[in-house]
């Protein structure tokens, strides 16, 4: 996913930034256990605090996710990824995403997370139909990683750094970062061609929003 798009990128630096765009190999599956999930603790006051704190469209259709340096929201595209944006809401009503590392990062180009193994081979056995739309891949872009097959889509997902027309109707664009983008930023960057991290950040938590004071 890629390189900072600037007005000095060169020819060949685009061709290695598209030559990154691994896909994933054939996935693992595993089902956590809730007692495996990490919870967030919060008193209700605060989480009513926090969730009138984010001037959102939609409650039901935006995320609150956690990380070490900050909170990020990410606003969904229930009408043009309805699928993708009803499953990704029942792993995070179910804890899937919770504790999960942001095994791929690539500096000016995108993070990448949602695999329960923390090496991008895993997902939570469920491949979905590929719901590929218009939204173009910007910077705070939240879309689903898949394989070499269009309908591979599984648990895994990635946040854009830079634009990335490359992958515009070839990967399942499905929210938005619309709040906290400084903190994604912060996320720690992998090395290597494939950005594969060490030692990597993790997601703290992730909620739907109108689930926060419930």
């Amino acid at each position: 996913m890629a390189k900072k798009v600037t007005a000095e990128k060169t020819t060949s630096e685009t061709k290695m930034l598209k030559s990154e765009t691994k896909k994933l190999a054939k996935s693992k599956t595993k089902t956590l256990a809730q007692s495996d999930v990490k919870q967030l603790n919060m008193s209700k006051t605060r989480a009513k605090k926090i969730k009138h704190s984010y001037h959102v469209k939609d409650a039901e259709n935006a995320l609150l996710l956690k990380l070490k340096d900050g909170d990020v929201v990410i606003e969904m595209y229930p009408d043009v990824a309805p699928n993708h944006v009803e499953r990704i809401k029942e792993l995070v009503r179910a804890g899937f995403y919770n504790g999960l590392k942001f095994h791929r990062v690539i500096d000016g180009f995108m993070a990448q997370t949602g695999c329960p193994y923390g090496t991008g081979t895993g997902g939570s056995g469920k491949k979905l139909k590929a719901e590929f739309n218009s939204k173009p891949h910007m910077r705070g872009t939240v879309s689903m990683a898949r394989s070499m097959f269009p309908d591979s889509a599984d648990s895994q997902f990635f946040i854009c750094f830079a634009e990335c027309p490359w992958l515009n109707g070839q990967y399942t664009v499905w929210g938005e970062v619309t709040s906290g983008m400084e903190y994604v930023d912060m996320i720690k960057r992998g090395s290597g061609a494939n950005g594969m991290v060490s030692n990597p950040d993790e997601i703290i938590s992730m909620q739907v929003i109108a689930d926060i004071d419930a």
